[in-house]
């Protein structure tokens, strides 16, 4: 049976421990905030899982050409499913089974931007096969997404909020206040860890809220009913006094 092109790259490169990424900065503080943003919001939302993993500015190792010509391509934002979620220096295909990205996500910038739509989005098609490609500029604003075709990507359309729906993910990919965030299907922004453990304490306050308005209504009601039994207990005092039975009117 015929190796593999990850089979082969691997008997010709048996040790990889060596490789590390070799990616540069970010551009800005603006695009670490997002990068970061990203990566955490998916991370708490997937916190129970194991199954995959998430590789922020950092290198993918792919071809031994590519070792030689140092023609490193690290997506600013990348994700592979069904692996073993642990610690990485770099992604080396030929070290997971063959795997590529399955969603890549890069952040434009003004010396990237056309890299990232040209040669990199005909990369992530070509070479990778990565089933979906998004680009955010954090400074434009500007956002794409493409999913697989069999000739070139193909545009996710946007929906009626400018939202674009990742199979990959099961989650929209929308603008949200100048940042790229993640989206439910029944269109909640997904929380990150700080953002939940406010909702979490609104909604505790909230609760505390309720509770202190329903006994708030408990005790009027209580007094109103005491009032009502006095004023009928002086009635009845006053219909006595003029020799009327109480019983016969009340």
């Amino acid at each position: 049976m015929p190796m593999t092109p990850a089979q082969k790259i691997a008997e010709a490169m048996p040790d990889a421990s060596w490789l590390e990424s070799d990616e540069p900065e970010m551009e800005s503080s603006l695009h670490y905030d997002q990068l970061a943003l990203l990566v955490k919001t998916l991370d708490w939302l997937w916190r129970d899982r194991q199954d995959y993993f998430i590789g922020a500015n950092l290198t993918v190792y792919y071809s031994r050409e590519q070792l030689k010509t140092r023609g490193f391509r690290g997506p600013d934002f990348f994700l592979v499913k069904h692996t073993i979620k642990k610690p990485r220096a770099s992604w080396v295909t030929w070290e997971e089974g063959g795997k590529y990205p399955d969603l890549i996500i890069e952040l434009l910038s003004d010396s990237t931007a056309e890299v990232d739509r040209k040669i990199k989005k005909e990369l992530y098609h070509e070479h990778f096969r990565t089933r979906e490609y998004f680009w955010f500029s954090p400074d434009t604003l500007e956002f794409e997404g493409f999913s697989f075709g069999i000739e070139a990507y193909e545009p996710i359309p946007p929906n009626e909020y400018g939202w674009r729906w990742s199979q990959v993910l099961g989650l929209y990919l929308g603008v949200d206040k100048g940042q790229l965030r993640y989206i439910t299907k029944e269109g909640r922004i997904v929380p990150t860890p700080e953002e939940d453990a406010e909702l979490a304490l609104m909604s505790a306050e909230d609760e505390a809220q309720k509770a202190a308005r329903a006994l708030q209504l408990a005790s009027a009601e209580k007094a109103r009913a005491e009032a009502e039994k006095t004023r009928a207990e002086a009635l009845a005092a006053k219909l006595r006094e003029l020799g009327i039975d109480p019983d016969s009117v009340l």
